[in-house]
Formats: C-alpha cells, structure tokens, sequence
C-alpha cells in the first residue's frame, strides 16, 4: 500500500499534458539501522523512534530539487535478515540508499551483503542504478563502532557516495542524501544519452575578388547573379594525434605587457 505525504504545489493543478518525473528510491538495511527513522523525518521532518519492523511501504512527495520537481517515491523496506527476495526493490528503484548504524558493526557488516547483491545485479543489465552508502544515528557518536574511514573505505570498493547523518537531529542532511539521489539518477540518465557527432568546418581561401556568375534568362525571365566567396566543407574532428597546435600572438607583442597568446587548431575553426 503506498502513501503520499502531501507538500502543497503552488499554481495550482498540474496540466494533464506535463505529468512530473518520478524517481524510485529503495532504503536498503538490516532491521535497527534506521531506515524508517530516516523515511519518516524526510517525508515529515519529525522523528518516531518505533515502528513495526515487519512493515514495509511505500510513499510519495513532490519535491523541488535543483528548481525542478520531481515525483519521489521512497520504499521503506523490510529484510529480516539480509538481503532476501530482492527482485521487488531492484527491478523498481532507480536508486538505492543503503543504511547502517554507526554504533552497531553487525549492521555495518550486513552492508556489505546488500552491495555486493547490488553490484551482482548492474553486471547483469545495462542500466546502472546510483547507490548511496548511509551511515545513521550520528547522534550516537559516543558510542560509535563504525569509524567514518571505514564507511568510505567501503563506498569507495564499490564505487557509491557516502554520507553520515542523523535521523533524530538532522533534517537537512536527510534531506541533502534524498535529493543527491534525485541527481545521480539525472546525471546517470545524461550519461545515458547517444552522443552526438560534433563536426566542425574547413575554411578554404576565397579568391581576392568575387566572381560574378550569371544565370541564363529563360522565357522572360530576369537573370540573376551569384557571388562566390567561399567553398566550406563539413567534415568530422580530426584525433587528437592528427591535429596540430598554431601559437598565434597579438601584434602588439613589443608593449610592455605580455601579449595574449591564443592556441588554435591548425587549418579549423570551431563555430
């Protein structure tokens, strides 16, 4: 069943023709990590201390990130120990935050488990989903088990953000880890893009004075005349091993201030 958590929109409805982009965040954990903790103070800026740790659900918010809103569905869920049935969060989230408690190495340790189901599921499809290493209960640092070295450590092996936050304390850092997997998934869909061919043009030198060329007058027609200046020719950019670098200097290099000096491509100019 999944819930929405209203923020009212200012201007109104939104026209049925402009839906809003949606992206699916799954909070991955072993049970006391605190990931409902972590859901309820970003959807409600409050902290619940107890929860079913049975229930898993799913909720929605209109978010502003970046100046543009987006549709943030969040799945709150419920391994019990480990990661179990994963198909119903990988084929659905577009991204994922994984969670531990910095004061507890054994929710740290099942971390570990959760990556590496991750990173055997993005070998297996051609879209790779952001992931998010998410060290809680800051608060608790007095009695931390987990140094913040180890958390990077760990997000660096398997090449994930890492952030420290406190469900209990820290709206805007709860809010800043939500939104920056809001922005990985759009910088992943960028990269995600077909380039494009980037094609530059070739100058030849024009003749010094133009060559008026007229057009035969057919049935009464006006003849006109065409001047030809210049031929251009579209070709591909060249490697970087075939393209010679020209210094070009201003002529005013006996100044006294150092004359700017501009590096062009040799025989191209880049529109």
């Amino acid at each position: 069943m999944s819930s929405m958590f209203g923020k009212p929109r200012a201007g109104g409805e939104r026209p049925p023709q402009s839906p809003l982009a949606e992206c699916n965040v799954a909070i991955l954990g072993c049970r006391g990590a605190g990931k409902s903790a972590l859901t309820v103070k970003f959807l409600t800026k409050r902290f619940i201390s107890e929860y079913d740790p049975n229930l898993e659900d799913t909720y929605a918010s209109e978010e502003l990130v970046d100046q543009q809103p987006v549709l943030l569905k969040v799945m709150d869920t419920a391994d019990q120990d480990g990661p179990g049935n994963c198909e119903r969060y990988l084929r659905w989230a577009s991204a994922f935050l994984v969670v531990y408690s910095i004061d507890d190495r054994k929710s740290f340790e099942g971390c570990q488990r959760y990556l590496e189901v991750l990173a055997l599921h993005a070998r297996g499809c051609q879209h790779r989903c952001p992931v998010l290493l998410l060290g809680n209960k800051l608060d608790m640092e007095q009695y931390r088990q987990v140094p913040a070295a180890e958390g990077m450590s760990l997000a660096s092996r398997f090449g994930c953000l890492f952030y420290e936050v406190s469900a209990c304390q820290d709206f805007a850092g709860v809010q800043h880890v939500f939104h920056e997997a809001v922005r990985e998934v759009r910088r992943q869909a960028e990269r995600s893009l077909p380039i494009r061919p980037l094609f530059i043009t070739e100058e030849r030198p024009c003749p010094p004075v133009a060559t008026p060329v007229a057009l035969p007058t057919h049935h009464g027609l006006a003849s006109c005349t065409f001047n030809t200046l210049s031929t251009v020719n579209y070709k591909e950019i060249p490697s970087v091993a075939q393209a010679k670098l020209v210094t070009v200097k201003s002529s005013r290099a006996q100044s006294k201030r150092k004359a700017p000096t501009l590096t062009l491509l040799k025989g191209f100019k880049i529109f």
